[in-house]
């Protein structure tokens, strides 16, 4: 294995206009603590969200009333906003490097009953 190859891509990760951004936005809104701690928040209840729908149970109503009105407040906010858009695009940059990394090797990589 050419491990020149993997340097590359890291550099290129480095470089990207999502990673720059990302931590540029990331440094802005964890200057506040109150703003850092909703996305803390956000990201706990995006995550069991996200498993409860994975494993088809529902979401308790207050939880999901919660993640709803911190999503709008962090959505509201300008930096945040654009903070999570941000985040978005990186993790969609991620996933397309993995699966080009996943079809390259011939690994099936699936989650179990999500194919």
């Amino acid at each position: 294995m050419n491990y020149d190859a993997v340097r590359a891509l890291e550099q290129a990760l480095r470089d990207s206009e999502e990673v720059r951004e990302y931590k540029h936005l990331k440094e802005l809104v964890e200057e506040n603590e109150t703003t850092r701690a909703l996305i803390k928040e956000f990201k706990r209840l995006q995550i069991m969200v996200q498993m409860s729908t994975l494993s088809r149970q529902a979401v308790p109503d207050e939880e999901m009333q919660r993640f709803q009105q911190i999503s709008s407040l962090l959505y509201a906010g300008t930096d945040t906003s654009r903070y999570l858009v941000a985040e978005m695009r990186l993790q969609q940059v991620m996933a397309d490097i993995y699966n080009a990394i996943n079809q390259a090797s011939g690994l099936s990589l699936e989650l179990p009953g999500l194919g």
